[in-house]
């Protein structure tokens, strides 16, 4: 696949703009470009294999380098923010925006490319996430829960939203009504989209599951009375209310699945095969009562590896509960 080509930016109205950043395949991951009187944020960076497509369809979109003032990654898993130093370095006015417990790993990122180089493997993190570059700490804006940014007399919010990450801030947009919730309203792939509406599921990617304090940020999500959710992974959801009670239905069926088999002595490729299985099964089942216009096959294959991450999550979860 040519990264370098632009590509198709979905108009969700709002001054708002789906763009994939065509991580492994399409309709996996996406950023979301704002645009309000003459200025502009990117919230997500996608990974650096993509920022030269990016650049490309922004300016396809008749937007200057020059108008983008914020970058503003949700937090600072490499597939949200792994672009972030490149597109740093390709736009000359922005300002970075994140979390404050991510930022000194965006200054430097080498505990970011260790901590994927466990997960995945030093050669897939090159494949995937390619060069991860440091951001000068001047140009960068540490958002507290609370905090704000202009773009015009529009302002985005930042909700601090932890569960699937300490280091997770979701952005209110009060024009569309609508949050960018990065990974913590989980994961919704449009392919699935059926009769019955939306699929979607937890990401439990580690190592920072917190189901107690995802239940809260669900419950500070709903407080603002959003009409949508803009999804990384992947894409602009409504019917909010229904969804938040089937994200939190599937964060505690995660949690029994994961109790069912055990910590401590448990612990082993056993385990994680058991659990990568049951929670499949789980998503196969929604699938299944949700009508998918998707084979097994193909559901299988598109959810391998969430389902990898999310047992690996669940297993530190687990470990640490002791």
């Amino acid at each position: 696949m040519n990264l370098s080509a632009i590509r198709e930016a979905e108009d969700l109205g709002h001054g708002i703009h789906c763009i994939d950043t065509l991580q492994d395949r399409p309709g996996l991951a996406c950023c979301y470009l704002i645009e309000h009187q003459g200025e502009a944020a990117l919230i997500e960076c996608g990974t650096s294999p993509g920022v030269p497509g990016l650049l490309a369809t922004i300016e396809s979109l008749g937007l200057r380098r020059e108008q983008i003032r914020y970058l503003i990654p949700t937090h600072v898993h490499l597939d949200h923010a792994g672009g972030a130093g490149l597109l740093m370095r390709e736009l000359p006015q922005a300002r970075l925006v994140v979390h404050p417990r991510g930022a000194r790993h965006l200054i430097d990122p080498s505990k970011l490319i260790a901590g994927a180089t466990a997960v995945y493997g030093d050669e897939v993190v090159r494949a995937m996430y390619g060069e991860i570059l440091p951001i000068e700490s001047s140009r960068v804006i540490e958002a507290d829960d609370g905090a704000r940014v202009a773009l015009g007399d529009r302002e985005l919010l930042f909700v601090d939203t932890p569960g699937h990450a300490r280091h997770h801030f979701s952005v209110w947009d009060a024009q569309s009504r609508g949050f960018f919730t990065g990974d913590t309203f989980g994961l919704s792939y449009r392919v699935f989209d059926g009769p019955a509406g939306a699929f979607l599921l937890p990401t439990t990617t580690p190592v920072q599951f917190e189901p107690d304090a995802w239940e809260q940020t669900l419950d500070r999500y709903l407080s603002f009375d959003p009409q949508r959710m803009y999804l990384t992974h992947y894409g602009c959801v409504e019917n909010v209310v229904q969804l938040a009670a089937e994200l939190r239905q599937g964060l505690r069926d995660y949690q029994r699945l994961a109790r069912g088999l055990g910590g401590g002595a448990a612990a082993g490729d056993a385990r994680h095969r058991a659990l990568k299985a049951a929670l499949l099964e789980h998503s196969l089942e929604a699938l299944r009562e949700k009508h998918a216009p998707a084979s097994e096959a193909f559901a299988r294959d598109w959810l391998a590896m969430d389902m990898d991450l999310n047992a690996q999550g669940l297993e530190v979860w687990l470990d640490k509960a002791g």
